[in-house]
This record gives structure tokens, sequence and C-alpha cells, in this order.
């Protein structure tokens, strides 16, 4: 039908509209380029931690089963933690601060794909999967978890945020967790970085780990003691690259 109407054109306006189109396409086939290139240039700026912070030790929970779901999440492929170079940056200058008082950051997790959030969604929306419940959440049903603690985004998929604690060194040589009154995930009351339910001492390491991290440019989440985000996060995309 096209072609029938542009042989019914004069020639003139007939190559006009064939080069109006080409033109059209031509421009259409740039901008998709420059937006792949744009991605793959922010994508560049991801850098691996366990090389830029060696030092500190990484337990990549959604790499294993030993998490919330009770199984390695999706598109995990590899222990790794990545984070966008300028969360990274700030995150050496904590771990440089507690090296000087032989303590040391551990990493649960940085940066997740948009898939294992998906993943984390059909968790929770599976109401008879309960396997994790006296674990993770002992005190809230499941459909409550979704929203403050499980939602359809999360800004560790934008790079900036990281879930982490604190190691100490003891006489021999080891290495343990800071005794922060919950464990990594526990969504609960007990979880709020002020809660009532743990001890001063154990408020007082949460303060520690709060502190450090805010005076290095991250912020922090008071429903999760664990959870902080650099304040240079755009808030803009979130990303979907595996973790390989």
């Amino acid at each position: 039908m096209m072609t029938q109407y542009l042989t019914n054109l004069p020639r003139n306006i007939t190559k006009a509209v064939i080069y109006s189109a080409i033109v059209m396409i031509s421009s259409n086939a740039l901008a998709l380029k420059d937006s792949r290139d744009e991605n793959k240039t922010k994508k560049s700026a991801f850098v691996n931690v366990q090389d830029i912070i060696p030092s500190a030790t990484f337990d990549i929970r959604y790499y294993t089963s030993n998490n919330f779901v009770g199984k390695p999440i999706d598109a995990y492929k590899a222990p790794k933690c990545i984070l966008h170079k300028d969360a990274v940056e700030a995150l050496k200058q904590v771990n440089e601060e507690l090296k000087k008082v032989f303590k040391r950051l551990k990493v649960f997790d940085c940066y997740r794909p948009q898939t294992a959030v998906s993943h984390f969604m059909r968790w929770v929306d599976d109401i008879k999967d309960t396997s994790t419940k006296a674990e993770y959440y002992p005190n809230l049903p499941k459909p409550l978890l979704k929203g403050e603690y499980i939602a359809e985004k999360s800004g560790h998929s934008r790079g900036y945020t990281v879930d982490l604690t604190i190691e100490y060194q003891t006489r021999d040589g080891q290495f343990k967790e800071l005794d922060m009154g919950s464990p990594f995930d526990l969504f609960d009351e007990k979880s709020n970085t002020m809660s009532s339910l743990v001890t001063p001492k154990q408020t007082q390491n949460r303060l520690l780990l709060k502190s450090l991290m805010l005076k290095h440019g991250f912020s922090d989440y008071s429903m999760e003691w664990w959870h902080f985000t650099h304040t240079s996060d755009p808030r803009t995309t979130y990303w979907d690259f595996p973790v390989e």
C-alpha cells in the first residue's frame, strides 16, 4: 500500500518522503545506540568491592541458602559485592578507620539485581512458604513484610546501598562480629537501630557503625541497623545485570 502511494506521488515529493523516513530511522537508531552507550558507561562505574577493600569480610548471603528465602537468590551468580565506585571509596575510608582499632567491616549484600528483588516478591507473596519464619520474622505474619521490609523496588538495585556489620579481632587473632542484638535480616522491631529490646552495649555497637557510616557520607535506615546508602545516590536507574 505504501509502495503504491509513493508511486503515485511526483518524483520530487517521493524523494522527500523517502529521505525523511531514512532520517527518522537513522535518528532512532542513533538514539538507541547513544542510550546503550550511556548505560554501558554508567555500568562501568560499578566495581568489585573485594578488590578495593580486601581486608574486609564478605558473606554474600543471597548467593547461598543462608537467607530469609532459604535458597540462593536469582541473578546472584557469584559471591561478589558490587557497588558504584563513589560508594566504594567512602566505604574504604570506614574500613580504614576500623583497622586502626583492630576492627573491620563484614559485608552481607551490596548491589542487588532487579531480578533478585522480583524473587523476593514472589517469596513474600507465597504465604504458604513459612519455612524461615522462626529465624527471620518470628513476630510478624508474612504479608506484613511487604512494603517496609520487602518491596517491588530496592535501593540496592541502584548500586549505592550496602548491608554490613563490624567485626573485632580477638586476642588469638581471629575476627568475630560485634554483638548488635539481632542478626542480619531479622525482620522485627528488635532490628530497629534504636530498639528498646536490646541492651545498652548492643545499642552502643550499632551507633558505632552508624556514626562511622554517616561520617563518610552514608545515610542510615532506622528499621535495619545494617542498612546504609551513600548520599551520592542519584536515585534514578534500577539496574538488572547479574552479580557475576
